[in-house]
């Protein structure tokens, strides 16, 4: 699994579990994939990933996303 799927999958987890507990607990838990897709949406423009420079540094193949 190289880090673009890795980033795809954490982010896409996350947003999933925002929905789910702000269903069952809370709205408030919707703010969780309202930052999710910011960061996705800033990530697309200017290339910088926290998740992917992590996991760079902990020697996780790159793909072509995030080099």
């Amino acid at each position: 699994m190289n880090i673009d799927r890795i980033v795809l999958a954490f982010a896409g987890t996350f947003v999933l579990l925002g929905v789910l507990l702000a269903h069952l607990v809370s709205p408030w838990w919707l703010l969780l994939p309202a930052f999710v897709g910011l960061n996705m949406l800033q990530s697309a423009f200017t290339g910088f990933c926290p998740l992917a420079i992590i996991l760079k540094r902990l020697g996780v193949a790159p793909g072509c996303a995030f080099c």
